[in-house]
């Protein structure tokens, strides 16, 4: 059997006290409750451990399907109210989501178009993923994870308000993108923004139809606050993409460590 080498491309953002947050969702937190040398064993060996607290939308993570719902459904149909009683998610909770492992597709939508990043509130069309395609020569299909880079980040990952950029507008898909994605039947996207969704500015997160379409109507995982720095650089396009969720059982969402792997 022949062995086959890869180069791992690291595409989570590190967990701390101060990784960005969308408004609403609880913000990273994690305390020492035992350091060394609290606790001493008679072989003089000790050890530490902590507390964490933190939500399942929290830096670089992926949605679960409960995640979103329309007209009181989650993806499914089932109900929406019915299926959260309990404290938690019956069904379509982040324990649900599989482990993936699929070709992956990079889209850098700021590079196709010469730019570092792209403008404020500019939404990403139909139209413009498939440009951002035919420019970098990759094609996407069924079962793929279609990653778009904006280039928002830059300059802005460390300022919160910043990033989270509600009174200028982020850029993201719209819905003729999000239709073009699901038709595809694609199996996860994700952008290095905090909501894959156009932002238009000062509108927040009053208007959310990209998850509607992807995570309630056609059943396709989401995941935000990617790194795709590295892989931009390099231009690598195409990879297999590694990504295993937490199995929190009924939570809307897990932090995650996606990876690219490209054949050394």
């Amino acid at each position: 059997m022949t062995e086959t080498r890869y180069r791992v491309y690291d595409l989570g953002r590190p967990l701390e006290a101060g990784t960005p947050v969308a408004p609403g969702h609880p913000t990273f937190r994690m305390a020492l409750m035992r350091r060394h040398g609290d606790v001493t064993r008679p072989d003089g060996s000790s050890s530490a451990n902590e507390l964490i607290s933190t939500s399942g939308h929290t830096g670089t993570h992926i949605d679960a399907l409960a995640h979103f719902s329309k007209d009181g459904k989650v993806f499914g149909g089932h109900d929406a109210y019915q299926a959260s009683r309990g404290a938690r998610f019956q069904v379509h909770g982040a324990e649900a989501i599989a482990p993936i492992v699929t070709h992956g597709v990079l889209l850098d939508l700021a590079a196709a178009e010469g730019a570092e990043a792209l403008e404020p509130g500019r939404p990403i069309t139909a139209a413009d993923i498939e440009a951002a395609a035919s420019h970098h020569g990759v094609e996407i299909g069924e079962g793929d994870a279609v990653l778009f880079r904006t280039g928002w980040p830059v300059g802005r990952y460390q300022d919160e308000p910043a990033y989270v950029g509600w009174p200028t507008g982020v850029p993201g898909p719209d819905e003729s993108a999000a239709r073009w994605l699901a038709e595809r039947r694609i199996k996860v996207a994700g952008s290095d923004t905090i909501a894959f969704e156009w932002l238009a500015a000062g509108a927040g997160h009053g208007r959310l139809p990209v998850h509607v379409i992807l995570l309630v109507e056609n059943g396709v995982h989401i995941i935000e606050v990617l790194d795709l720095e590295e892989l931009a650089r390099e231009r690598i396009y195409e990879f297999l993409f590694v990504c295993s969720p937490l199995k929190l059982v009924g939570a809307t969402g897990s932090p995650v460590r996606p990876l690219a792997l490209v054949e050394a």
